[in-house]
């Protein structure tokens, strides 16, 4: 898979997650935010918690869940870019770290791609 192939294919992993989460009532406060640490996928917020959201899309689950490759290492640097938003962004609102699995075995062909979102996962 080309390298534009694959980020067009996480920008439409990220549009799938970010309605699956204004549909859950999250407000969407910012999408592919960046930083010297990395890039945060989505940020949404609800009345209690400012969650910083990670996406995997995968084809399928049979090497992991997709949640399982936000390994310690990304974990980190999501820890450090969440940090940076919140000195740049300052909320009364709890920090939390999200993920959302999606499974597309067909790509951007898939009609009725699975969604799993998993709060709090790290």
């Amino acid at each position: 898979m080309s390298g534009q192939t694959s980020r067009l294919l996480g920008r439409w992993g990220e549009m799938l997650a970010a309605d699956y989460l204004r549909k859950k009532g999250f407000q969407l406060l910012g999408a592919g935010w960046r930083c010297r640490f990395g890039e945060l996928d989505l940020i949404a917020a609800d009345r209690e918690y400012l969650c910083f959201v990670e996406v995997k899309l995968r084809k399928t689950s049979a090497y992991g869940s997709a949640g399982a490759f936000v390994d310690w290492r990304k974990q980190e640097k999501l820890r450090l870019a969440a940090q940076l938003y919140l000195l740049e962004h300052p909320t009364q609102l709890q920090p939390r770290f999200d993920v959302v699995e999606i499974y597309a075995p067909r790509g951007m062909k898939t009609e009725q791609p699975e969604i799993r979102y998993l709060e709090n996962a790290f």
